[in-house]
């Protein structure tokens, strides 16, 4: 029996990305991304409400992702889900989700963007190579700074 993990979130960023290295020296951004519902109450009144994804993006994509995306900015990731568990600070075993990208889209016309870049790109590892690159996951002291 086949299944699928695949998704794809329209949102903007909630803060610039922030590039770092595994173990294996793999670059990766952490992406913070803000996709947000809206509708009419029954008294008529607009309502919204904003939700907040956590997006890692891998290799040659995490390094455009570096260069070129500010805090602001609409993008569109493709990837699949990934949840694991991790101990915190205080030993608490918490459990993480987030977005494994596969592809990122830069949403908007080309001369927004710094030097005119292509909008959109894709790792040039295999899936299963980029998920295999993540290594262990993040430490207590990484997962603290995240913005939402």
């Amino acid at each position: 029996m086949s299944s699928v993990n695949r998704v794809i979130i329209l949102g903007n960023l909630g803060a610039d990305p922030e590039l770092r290295y595994n173990a294996n020296g793999v670059p990766n951004v952490r992406l913070s991304v803000a996709t947000s519902h809206r509708w009419k109450d029954k008294a008529g009144e607009l309502k919204e409400e904003t939700t907040w994804h956590r997006v890692v993006v891998w290799s040659k994509s995490a390094e455009h992702c570096n260069t070129y995306l500010k805090k602001g900015r609409q993008v569109c990731v493709e990837g699949r889900i990934r949840h694991y568990k991790y101990r915190d600070k205080d030993e608490q075993e918490r459990w993480m989700t987030e977005i494994n990208a596969e592809r990122v889209h830069f949403v908007g016309n080309r001369a927004s963007l710094d030097g005119g870049a292509p909008r959109a790109f894709a790792s040039d590892a295999p899936a299963q190579a980029r998920f295999d690159a993540a290594g262990p996951p993040p430490s207590a002291d990484a997962v603290d700074d995240i913005p939402f």
